[in-house]
């Protein structure tokens, strides 16, 4: 079953789910109001101790810094983040989550669950950990950095 066709058509049929997963994804995120790159930029502001400057973030995203710019002002005129001053550094700007983007990563984590729920629904619990079993393996396999 290593045949280039055989790999071709794994290769479609993990962008097409990846491509579902980005519809499913994106209609559970629109009652809450934030596109899948804000989710994104969000879940990853939990993981600092500190406020990130956006270097930081663009780097843990891995986008390029102006993506995360972009990102930034639409979260920030829907006021779940703020820009705070860098307390040692007046030339830095800290990218910090308020109250409110607090409350809709709740809202966040519950309609990833709901999408994830939707996407797996097909799967019993032996497929489910065998899928997980499966996807560690693709996460864990060395990544190629000059694509």
């Amino acid at each position: 079953m290593n045949t280039p066709d055989a790999d071709g058509f794994l290769a479609e049929q993990l962008l097409r789910l990846t491509r579902r997963l980005h519809r499913i994804q994106k209609r559970q995120l629109e009652p809450v109001g934030i596109t899948p790159a804000q989710s994104r930029l969000l879940r990853a502001l939990v993981h600092y101790d500190t406020p990130p400057r956006m270097a930081d973030l663009a780097e843990r995203l891995e986008v390029v810094p102006r993506a995360v710019t972009t990102v930034v002002d639409g979260l920030e005129a829907g006021e779940l983040v703020r820009r705070v001053p860098d307390p040692t550094n007046r030339r830095v700007i800290r990218i910090e989550l308020t109250e409110r983007g607090r409350s809709a990563l709740r809202e966040l984590r519950s309609a990833r669950r709901a999408a994830a729920e939707e996407i797996l629904a097909p799967l019993d619990t032996e497929q489910r950990a065998q899928l997980t079993v499966l996807l560690n393996a693709l996460f864990e396999a060395p990544r190629e950095r000059d694509c």
